[in-house]
C-alpha cells in the first residue's frame, strides 16, 4: 500500500478547526437571516409601492401591488415547499402598512408600522443585551443546536452574543433616528426611496458583526447530540442490566 492508498489519519489542525468553525457560523447565520432571497423578500414590496406610487401617486394601487407580490413571494416559496417564515412576515409587515395608510388616508403612514417595528426590536436588542439573555441568542441558539446553553456553559458565547446584541440595537436606533425625523418633514416619495435604501446595509453590517464575534467566540455545545449520547447510554445500560439478570433476549 503506497502512501497515497494509506487511509488519513491525521488530526484537522487549530487553523482548520478554526475555518471549519467560521464556515458553520456562516452557514447558521445565512440560514437564520433568509440569505439573499430573504433580502429580496423583504426589499420588494416596499420597492414596488414606491415606484408606484413616485409615478402616479395613488396610494389604492401602489398597496395592492405591494401586496400581491408579497403574496406571490410567499406562494412561490409554498410551491417549492422552502421555509415560508421571511416571506410571511413581509406579508405581514405590508398588510400592516396598507391597513394603516387606508385608515389614515395619508400614504406615508405605509411605512410607519415597519419604522414602529424597527425601533421596538431595536430596544428588544438592548434591553435583552442590559438583562444578560441577549436577543440573538434566543435566535441563534436553536439554530445552533445550542439551544440556551451559551447562558451557563458557555460563556465565550455569552459575551458575544451580548456584543452582537448590543450591535443590532445600536445599528437600528441610528436607523431609527434617520427615519422618525424623515417620516415628519420629507413627502412620501422621499421617505420611500430612502427607507429601500437603508433596508440592507445596516442589516448587512449587524449580520457581518454578529459573524465576527461569534467566529471568535468558543464553538457551540450541541446539546441535542448531548441528549442523543445520554439516551443510547441509557439503552445500553438499561441492555446490560438485563443481559446480566440473565435475560440476553432484552
Amino acid at each position: 500500500m503506497t502512501s497515497v492508498d494509506k487511509p488519513t489519519t491525521e488530526k484537522p489542525t487549530p487553523d482548520q478547526d478554526a475555518r471549519t468553525d467560521k464556515a458553520v457560523t456562516e452557514a447558521a447565520l445565512f440560514e437564520a437571516f433568509g440569505g439573499v432571497r430573504g433580502m429580496v423578500e423583504t426589499v420588494l414590496p416596499g420597492l414596488l409601492f414606491v415606484t408606484i406610487y413616485t409615478i402616479n401617486k395613488d396610494l389604492r394601487s401602489s398597496a395592492i401591488a405591494a401586496v400581491a407580490v408579497s403574496l406571490v413571494l410567499v406562494a412561490v416559496r409554498l410551491v417549492r415547499r422552502d421555509t415560508v417564515k421571511h416571506a410571511f412576515s413581509g406579508v405581514f409587515g405590508v398588510a400592516f402598512g396598507v391597513v394603516f395608510a387606508m385608515m389614515t388616508g395619508n400614504a406615508k403612514d405605509f411605512y410607519l408600522p415597519g419604522m414602529l417595528y424597527t425601533l421596538g426590536l431595536a430596544l428588544a436588542y438592548i434591553v435583552t443585551a442590559v438583562a444578560g439573555v441577549p436577543l440573538i441568542g434566543l435566535i441563534l441558539g436553536p439554530v445552533f443546536k445550542e439551544n440556551l446553553s451559551w447562558r451557563t456553559r458557555n460563556p465565550g458565547r455569552k459575551k458575544a452574543y451580548t456584543k452582537a446584541s448590543w450591535a443590532w440595537g445600536l445599528i437600528l436606533l441610528a436607523k431609527c433616528a434617520i427615519l422618525f425625523p424623515l417620516y415628519w418633514w420629507a413627502d412620501t416619495t422621499q421617505l420611500g426611496w430612502i427607507l429601500v435604501a437603508l433596508k440592507i446595509p445596516p442589516f448587512l453590517l449587524a449580520v457581518y458583526l454578529t459573524w465576527v464575534f461569534l467566529a471568535k467566540a468558543p464553538p457551540p455545545i450541541d446539546v441535542f447530540a448531548e441528549m442523543e449520547a445520554e439516551e443510547k447510554a441509557e439503552k445500553a445500560e438499561k441492555a446490560r442490566k438485563a443481559a446480566a439478570q440473565g435475560h440476553p433476549e432484552a
